[in-house]
């Protein structure tokens, strides 16, 4: 498994998340995006490794991932104004799309 790949396929995943959401701060929430998979890699790639493995379930990966949804500062989108509560939202949506981006790769 080439988790550089996955890493690849997830930041696809979030621009085209962020394009459709707030296609005007799509360049800036690039960084965002990186961000957040820099400072997340090291779990993803364990994680995906063992629900791959079988010896995570795919509501245990979420649970994981859920408790990275923290670290995903969305800087352009605060700085922007957008509403706490919209952003709570839209963190779970970001949740949402790695984890089933995940479950396509290793499924």
């Amino acid at each position: 498994m080439d988790f550089e790949k996955i890493l690849q396929e997830l930041k696809k995943s979030l621009v085209s998340l962020f394009s459709d959401k707030f296609s005007e701060f799509t360049q800036e929430s690039k960084k965002d995006i990186e961000l957040f998979l820099n400072e997340s890699k090291d779990k993803l790639e364990r994680w995906t490794s063992l629900l791959a493995q079988g010896k995570l379930t795919i509501e245990d990966f979420e649970w994981l991932v859920k408790s990275q949804k923290d670290l995903f500062q969305m800087k352009a989108l605060q700085a922007a104004g957008i509403s706490k509560i919209s952003l709570g939202h839209f963190k779970n949506k970001i949740v949402k799309t790695i984890v089933d981006t995940i479950k396509i790769i290793v499924f």
